[in-house]
């Protein structure tokens, strides 16, 4: 399991440094991501667009209501049938899944013009020209990557870990 670390750096020279750090102990790139108000520097791996908007929790809202939405019509259309059709039970769960896919998609659309709500908080820092650092860092090394961040970048700001998801809530 994989820990999100926050870190905000002054600017891109002290990022760059950061990030060679990073690689010699053994961080994979695949897991460091930069974000930056304006122009991003081009050799600095870049936070996706994923990460940046809300896309995966618009999509996730989007298919808990469109999957709301298409079992009260699937009900409805079983108490109140149409002329010549009969629903059953497969009907209830297409419908079902058809609102989910529908909502998913069109929540996710909308969600991709809107900013990460969990990154809403470093905006302040952002404008003022700072870097945001995010790791992903297995749990067992997150004591050992702070300490080596604090002892050899002391510009660097922890500003906070990412609560576990629950894998089953």
């Amino acid at each position: 399991m994989r820990r999100r670390l926050y870190f905000m750096l002054p600017d891109s020279a002290s990022a760059r440094s950061l990030l060679d750090e990073l690689l010699l102990a053994r961080i994979s790139v695949r897991h460091i991501h930069f974000m930056a108000q304006h122009a991003m520097p081009e050799d600095l791996p870049a936070l996706g667009m994923l990460a940046r908007t809300d896309i995966v929790h618009g999509a996730q809202l989007g298919a808990a209501l469109g999957a709301a939405i298409g079992l009260s019509a699937a009900v409805l259309l079983a108490l109140h049938p149409l002329a010549g059709w009969q629903s059953g039970t497969l009907a209830i769960l297409l419908l079902m899944l058809a609102g989910a896919l529908l909502g998913s998609w069109a929540s996710a659309m909308n969600a991709a013009a809107v900013p990460n709500t969990r990154l809403r908080r470093f905006g302040p820092a952002l404008a003022q020209g700072q870097l945001l650092l995010i790791l992903d860092v297995p749990a067992a090394r997150v004591e050992e990557i702070e300490a080596l961040i604090a002892r050899r970048h002391p510009a660097a700001r922890f500003d906070g870990m990412e609560p576990p998801a629950l894998a089953f809530p």
